[in-house]
């Protein structure tokens, strides 16, 4: 019998493909290009990917040896599962193997902002030796996130991953998700004998969006914008928002009216619409603070999402 061959076309980590070749699979970790991997596929029989390749109904037809497609990473966008679930394929995704990951980069953005990191890191290597003084004071105008208010759309693995780290550093979290009524965040200290549990409460979306000092999102992809123009009124004055969700989950016109506006007072943003090629006013605007889609991309996160993924496929051709 021929080993069962898998195609890690957006690459998998080396301790999961260690974990497959142990378990007698083969895998492949080249590239393959959009035109190219039809032809190549046919030749496997599973497939795991990251965001970057799709893999529609057309790529599923096209390849009858196909048993398994596996997702590293939570949203499956890229992916058309009711259709590849109805032809009998394992769809299998990894949603809670990077949630601290993308959690700890959602604060990092905050404190960015709030302390004004970004405008920094961008102005100090160019005017900083000429004008020390007015970036000083520039820079000075920034806030502490004790005692501030976090909303969090969505509250699902990450969302309160996000709630867990925001209590720590003293905030106050209020959350809105339609299929969470409510949660229970314990916080361990690590070498203590005893952890804290709180209580956590959704509620409606138009108080979060009026009562949060920063906002982040952690949703799939929406049919429209979850903050557009609309919300944009009901927005406290010089809030901060942060998605490192989906491209589209904010309105990037708004945004950019938002924030020239006042009204938000800082955006951090990890994903775009255009992806790999956001809009110009996006990349260059002194409020943005930016990252190339790297949320769940950490050394902890990518060995923790190969080795979730890895089992997963060797549970399925195990049954």
């Amino acid at each position: 019998m021929s080993k069962i061959r898998i195609l890690a076309n957006d690459g998998i980590d080396d301790t999961g493909k260690a974990m497959l070749e142990a378990a007698g699979f083969e895998v492949v970790t080249t590239h393959y290009k959009a035109e190219e991997l039809e032809a190549e596929l046919k030749n496997f029989d599973a497939i795991t990917v990251r965001s970057a390749t799709q893999v529609r109904k057309p790529l599923i037809d096209a390849c009858p040896n196909l048993k398994v497609i596996g997702r590293g990473g939570v949203g499956m966008d890229n992916i058309d599962v009711t259709y590849a679930r109805e032809k009998g394929l394992g769809v299998y995704n990894t949603p809670a193997a990077s949630s601290r990951s993308v959690a700890e980069l959602v604060t990092a953005h905050a404190f960015t902002l709030a302390r004004q990191l970004h405008l920094a890191n961008r102005a100090m290597p160019v005017t900083g030796n000429t004008e020390f003084a007015k970036l000083k004071k520039q820079c000075s105008e920034g806030n502490e996130l004790l005692g501030k208010t976090i909303g969090i759309i969505g509250f699902g693995r990450i969302g309160q991953e996000v709630a867990r780290i925001a209590l720590g550093l003293g905030m106050n979290v209020i959350a809105s998700d339609p299929f969470v009524k409510e949660a229970k965040i314990v916080i361990t200290i690590p070498g203590a004998q005893q952890s804290l549990s709180v209580d956590i409460h959704t509620t409606d979306i138009n108080t979060l969006l009026s009562q949060s000092d920063i906002i982040t999102i952690h949703i799939p992809k929406a049919d429209k914008p979850v903050i557009g123009k609309e919300e944009l009124a009901i927005l406290k004055k010089g809030v901060i928002l942060i998605n490192t969700a989906r491209g589209g989950v904010f309105d990037e016109d708004a945004l950019i009216e938002g924030l020239n506006s006042g009204q938000i007072g800082g955006a951090g943003i990890d994903v775009f619409v255009g992806e790999p090629t956001p809009r110009a006013d996006i990349l260059t605007h002194p409020r943005i603070s930016l990252t190339p889609h790297v949320g769940g991309s950490t050394v902890e996160a990518q060995e923790n999402v190969g080795r979730e993924l890895a089992g997963l496929i060797i549970g399925h051709f195990s049954k």
